[in-house]
């Protein structure tokens, strides 16, 4: 019996903010400063228990995965995995993040940078990074680009690690997810980063400032 193709699932919902939130970033990728800019996402992976990420009454579910990455090092600071896409997920992969850089006193004017999705754009979002002093910014709806080091993360994650993999749990998946992406964040060599580790290439960079 032949295997029949997932549907495809929408991980921005697109929403706006009252008042609007400007794109603070306007597609200015180039490595930098650390903590200067940070950009989160959503993905979601097929497993044998359905997807990681959300749950739909027809019995099948799903696994997402939410990160915030360090736009001028490529670092992975913060992710979540979780069978839900709530605006929690994205909290929670922002509240390692922030453990990574020191805490709440740490990270204050750092813009946070996202797509228009429900989850970025929800007041449990905002009223998380204003009471922490970051600056909450996005990118136009349903243009990809104006998130492209996040997608970019997305497409070496699956490439690199799920392609043509079946997990048969969601353990498996989040095992073998824990696994790369320590790996993303020590050896993998990076063409941006001159062929160097982001958390290399950050030391590096610190170490030069």
């Amino acid at each position: 019996m032949g295997v029949g193709k997932p549907a495809k699932v929408r991980t921005t919902i697109p929403a706006e903010a009252n008042p609007p939130l400007p794109d603070l970033v306007g597609r200015r990728f180039a490595p930098g400063p650390p903590d200067v800019v940070w950009c989160g996402d959503i993905t979601y992976i097929p497993t044998g228990e359905g997807w990681l990420y959300v749950y739909i009454p027809t019995g099948e579910g799903w696994l997402f995965l939410a990160s915030v990455l360090d736009l001028g090092s490529r670092r992975l600071l913060g992710y979540a995995m979780a069978d839900h896409m709530r605006t929690e997920l994205v909290l929670d992969a922002l509240k390692m993040a922030i453990g990574a850089r020191g805490g709440d006193d740490r990270i204050g004017g750092v813009i946070a940078h996202a797509d228009r999705g429900t989850q970025y754009t929800s007041n449990d979002y905002l009223d998380f990074c204003h009471a922490r002093q970051l600056r909450p910014s996005v990118g136009m709806t349903g243009v990809c680009w104006d998130n492209a080091v996040a997608e970019s993360f997305w497409e070496s994650l699956k490439r690199e690690c799920l392609q043509g993999q079946m997990f048969a749990t969601r353990a498996e998946a989040r095992r073998a997810i824990f696994k790369w992406i320590n790996w993303y964040k020590t050896s993998r060599l990076h063409s941006t980063l001159d062929d160097v580790p982001p958390i290399e290439w950050e030391q590096q960079y610190l170490q030069a400032s």
